[in-house]
């Protein structure tokens, strides 16, 4: 049975760049709302959100966590659940937020007061508007020197290019921080202890007066222009309630069209219970969110469902956890009907039906059974086997396919051995496992060397799962230097006839394809034509011939990498009633395409990183040679908070190393983000290099 009603729920997840606070925003908020009773602290290793070992060691977030907490709003006095995912903030753990994001109805962004918005934070901004999420944005670590409310706002204006309206201001900064002001209501909240639960409600300061006054002006003119209503009482002069502005802030932020602006400090507990109030006056529930569309998998028709108890059963599974208590642990976020403990749900998305053993609402690594689960709840699923992250669960009866999820390619790759004989089935069965977790993870077998390699977003991604090999799953493992995912392309049209013929005694292989290559966009991946007419090329040898273009796209042509962003077209072809199969015109396929494409003038590319460079004046002449050095180019230089901050198009290969470089060259004061941008083509020098 249902213990909250649907628009009373939130699913929101909490967002930003690295050490913006994220998980000291998150262990404040189970604090707050009775979940815990003592906070945890990332630097200590004692965050709850953070159960992984590697978390609690290096003070980042790895793995998303999902939890649920009760939280009565002290505006309309009204209880809420809130089920909240707290994201990584480092950019090579960024699928983690990508999936969350789709499937969570909201989403609180952290922004340090003193960094503002930062390289991860505009990828997490986009990832959300990908989506159409709904956000709010806290200005988190007002307590820090440095700290500039005003300077993130116009950052996130600037940078986000978002409508970002202040609804609170800060009272004070840095040492002086000890509380805020509400725009809308006019008043001021001091913090009177250290846990941040006396307080303290007043008149503002007179010196914050005027900016309150201008702010809250602001907002009720947005707010009026948006309701006619309300544009006719703004317009006779007469003042909004409060009411009706934060209904009109909530109708803005849920069209997007406005992300209010609140601020604080999670560490030293100022301004927590604040954002939740605003999480439940602002955010979506999964009624607001309305209803979810997909497509029939029998006839491709479009498929509505409304967030609704008595429809059908539509979810997603967007996350698959290997649990060393209970299992696979498959996370699904329920948007129509319900699911039961024992009962039957229909994999849509790979035709199969799966029985449910357990549900189980988590609470980051903490499970607890429950009966059943509702519209709108986001639970963690025992006993689909099959199911992987994107694939739709719903009724066979009255089926639908979700539209799934998109992961980018791993750019950088090592190959990885046992220690030891007795450790490789072991670390086969891990690497499968840690695969079905992480779509950013690819494990295979080189061909040529017979090594096995694994694939992944970057150095510490790859560091991560030899770590978790380790530790989880007790296979100790050598692994080899970094190496680059290059990738080929096509830049010019081609055409290639071509005709297998073998024969070996008794039935023999035959089978003839005309086909047409040209590139395509940059990043539009692969695509099929077929043009035969005729019935020249039976059509149930079709599949074949295109897997056969995929397996030898995927072995390249130029050094072995795979070929991308191109459109194969059969145009034509001839088969033989008795010696054709699809066995030949798979062979027939690829070798078509490997001629077509050696005459399609092939190129390599590589991964470029998107750098950003913070360090001190005085440094930076040495770093700029460096960047040089590194076959990079400098975009834009900024002074940002008396810190020179260079941007940067770096090349993947020429950035190993490069922390203890930048370390070396500014006496420890520099540091660096990186993220991957595009593929772009090699130079002569390392095409040769490349090719040896």
């Amino acid at each position: 049975m249902r213990q909250y009603p649907l628009e009373n729920t939130r699913n929101i997840g909490i967002m930003a760049h690295i050490d913006a606070g994220k998980t000291t925003t998150s262990e404040r908020i189970l604090f707050f709302t009775g979940k815990t009773r003592k906070m945890g602290e990332v630097h200590d290793g004692t965050a709850v959100m953070d159960s992984m070992a590697q978390e609690q060691e290096r003070g980042i977030t790895i793995m998303s966590a999902a939890t649920t907490v009760q939280w009565t709003s002290r505006c309309n006095g009204k209880d809420y659940r809130i089920n909240i995912i707290d994201t990584p903030g480092h950019v090579d753990f960024t699928v983690e937020v990508e999936r969350s994001l789709r499937i969570l109805d909201g989403a609180v962004a952290v922004f340090c007061a003193k960094g503002g918005v930062e390289p991860q934070s505009e990828t997490v901004w986009h990832q959300a508007s990908k989506y159409n999420v709904p956000r709010i944005a806290f200005v988190n670590k007002m307590d820090i020197n440095g700290a500039n409310f005003e300077n993130v706002v116009d950052m996130m204006r600037v940078r986000l290019k978002t409508n970002a309206m202040p609804i609170q201001m800060p009272i004070g900064k840095a040492d002086s921080f000890v509380g805020i002001v509400d725009c809308i209501t006019q008043q001021a909240y001091y913090y009177k202890d250290a846990l941040g639960s006396d307080i303290e409600v007043t008149d503002i300061p007179k010196d914050l007066v005027v900016q309150a006054k201008h702010y809250r002006a602001q907002i009720e003119e947005l707010v009026a222009g948006r309701d006619d209503v309300l544009t006719e009482k703004f317009l006779n002069g007469e003042s909004l309630t409060v009411d009706e502005i934060k209904q009109g802030i909530r109708s803005a932020t849920l069209a997007n069209a406005l992300t209010p602006v609140l601020c604080g400090s999670a560490y030293k507990n100022k301004g927590v219970q604040l954002l939740l109030d605003a999480i439940c006056d602002y955010l979506p529930s999964p009624s607001d969110v309305g209803a979810v569309k997909g497509y029939s998998p029998k006839s491709d028709k479009v498929v509505v469902r409304q967030p609704d108890d008595d429809e059908p059963l539509c979810a997603i599974a967007f996350k698959i956890l290997a649990d060393p208590f209970v299992g696979r642990l498959t996370f699904v976020r329920l948007y129509s009907g319900s699911i039961q403990i024992g009962t039957y749900v229909y994999n849509s998305s790979q035709n199969k039906r799966e029985r449910i053993s357990k549900i189980l609402q988590m609470h980051s690594n903490q499970r607890k059974e429950v009966d059943s689960a509702h519209t709108g709840e986001i639970v963690a699923v025992v006993g689909l086997r099959d199911t992987v992250t994107g694939d739709t669960i719903c009724n066979d009866k009255e089926p639908i396919v979700l539209e799934t999820m998109t992961f980018p390619e791993p750019v950088i790759k090592v190959a990885i051995e046992p220690k030891t004989k007795q450790g490789s089935e072991r670390m086969t069965d891990a690497l499968i496992k840690l695969a079905e977790e992480d779509p950013t993870f690819k494990t295979y077998t080189d061909k040529e060397t017979s090594q096995i390699i694994i694939a992944g977003m970057g150095e510490l991604h790859l560091e991560i799962i030899v770590d978790r090999l380790l530790r989880e799953f007790k296979v100790e493992a050598n692994v080899g230097k970094p190496q680059v995912s290059y990738r080929e392309t096509i830049t010019a049209q081609s055409v290639a006839d071509y005709k297998y013929s073998h024969q070996s005694g008794g039935r023999g292989q035959f089978a003839r394809v005309k086909l047409a290559i040209e590139p395509l966009e940059k990043g539009s991946g692969f695509e099929f034509v077929d043009q035969v007419v005729g019935g020249n090329i039976p059509k149930e040898y079709i599949p074949a011939v295109q897997q056969g273009i995929k397996e030898a796209a995927r072995a390249g042509i130029v050094a072995g990498y795979e070929v991308v962003d191109f459109r194969a077209t059969v145009l034509d072809g001839t088969f033989h009633p008795v010696d054709s199969s699809e066995l030949a015109f798979k062979i027939c396929g690829s070798l078509a395409f490997r001629q077509a494409a050696e005459s399609a003038r092939p190129i390599l590319l590589e991964p470029l990183m998107k750098v950003e460079i913070t360090l001190p004046d005085e440094y930076l002449g040495d770093v700029m040679g460096n960047i040089s050095a590194r076959r990079g180019s400098i975009t834009g230089i900024e002074m940002r908070l008396g810190m020179q901050v260079i941007n940067a198009l770096i090349p993947l290969s020429e950035m190993f190393g490069y922390a203890t470089d930048l370390r070396s060259k500014t006496q420890g004061r520099g540091n660096y983000t990186m993220q991957f941008d595009t593929f772009v083509q090699v130079s002569e020098a390392v095409r040769k290099k490349l090719l040896g």
